[in-house]
């Protein structure tokens, strides 16, 4: 078991890159950003992609490198828990704008929207003649899920960056670093769960990693499973197995027994997609007609019919794309 003190941060903070160097993923974006702090002239930034890829930790390691000891005065971080409605940007960022900071020489104070596209348009409409009348002194940062969220007027007054998710060799490596530091014992297995689990999202990956720790003080693929609470890969693979022989039966039985221990109909139908996905044993064109399979029964799941019989009737769906036409005559 874990040894931890009560007062320990988690991992997520403790492992925070705090230069540019230190970031993880997306190297191309990143270089840009190390140019942007070697002149020292940053422009209006808008940075976009999934959670847990570093957009808001490559945001402060740049402010970082731009201020230096004048970091903690002149930056302003807002998220989208605090009130950002109008009143927000006219009277705290204008306030913060209008505040004299003594800066290194040719910088600028930096504004931080942590999750811009939740912002009210009409909050939007306000920032944008601000970003105008305080560009000679503040530069602003948006970090989004997606752009397309944010208004033409303030995307065309920014430098649009995007990241894509993190590649699995890039959260291994930064794994296998935490594993190093933190004395924690894992298989080869646990590691491959964990980043199944976490989609080619970093801080996921390192939270279900110090959860498994915490709780199991080994990281094995069973143990990130029952942490993550997710379907198991092995049983939806034996499930699609199935399926490829045609064998309704068999991938009935590995379906109920992935229902009786509780999972949601969209927790399983998300699991078959990321199985299929990667599974190597499955001809292209069979896995392109059960993605399609999947994606259509998803939709009916989000729809609000997430029952056994729908999961069932995918099953169905699935086995027959393998059973020979004869098998249908009666």
């Amino acid at each position: 078991m874990s040894t931890s003190t009560p007062y320990e941060l988690p991992w997520v903070e403790k492992y925070r890159p705090i230069t540019l160097d230190d970031v993880v993923g997306n190297p191309d974006t990143i270089d840009r950003l190390k140019v942007i702090a070697r002149d020292g002239n940053c422009p209006h930034l808008i940075i976009s992609g999934m959670p847990g890829i570093g957009k808001t930790t490559s945001i402060h390691c740049l402010a970082h490198q731009l201020l230096g000891d004048a970091y903690k005065e002149g930056v302003l971080e807002l998220n989208a828990s605090d009130d950002r409605g109008i009143d927000v940007v006219r009277n705290k960022i204008k306030s913060f704008a209008q505040k004299k900071v003594t800066l290194p020489p040719g910088r600028h104070k930096i504004v931080i929207l942590d999750e811009a596209d939740n912002m009210t348009p009409g909050a939007q409409q306000a920032l944008r003649r601000t970003m105008e009348i305080y560009s000679n002194t503040t530069r602003f940062c948006l970090a989004c899920n997606m752009s397309n969220k944010i208004i033409e007027p303030i995307q065309s007054r920014c430098a649009i960056l995007r990241y894509t998710k993190l590649k699995d060799q890039e959260i291994l490596k930064r794994l296998l670093e935490i594993c190093e530091m933190e004395k924690v014992s894992y298989n080869d297995d646990g590691l491959t769960a964990l980043i199944f689990t976490s989609e080619g999202d970093m801080r996921q990956a390192i939270n279900n990693l110090q959860s498994t720790h915490s709780g199991f003080g080994f990281v094995s693929a069973e143990n990130v499973f029952k942490v993550c609470d997710q379907p198991h890969p092995l049983v939806v693979q034996n499930a699609i197995r199935s399926c490829m022989k045609g064998d309704v039966d068999a991938a009935m039985e590995s379906l109920n027994d992935l229902w009786e221990q509780g999972y949601s109909a969209v927790d399983i139908v998300v699991t078959f997609f990321r199985v299929v996905k990667t599974f190597d044993e499955i001809p292209e064109y069979t896995k392109l007609e059960y993605i399609k399979e999947i994606g259509f029964t998803h939709m009916r799941i989000l729809e609000g019919v997430g029952s056994l019989i729908q999961l069932a009737g995918l099953i169905a769906r699935l086995c027959k794309k393998n059973m020979k036409p004869e098998l249908f005559k009666v």
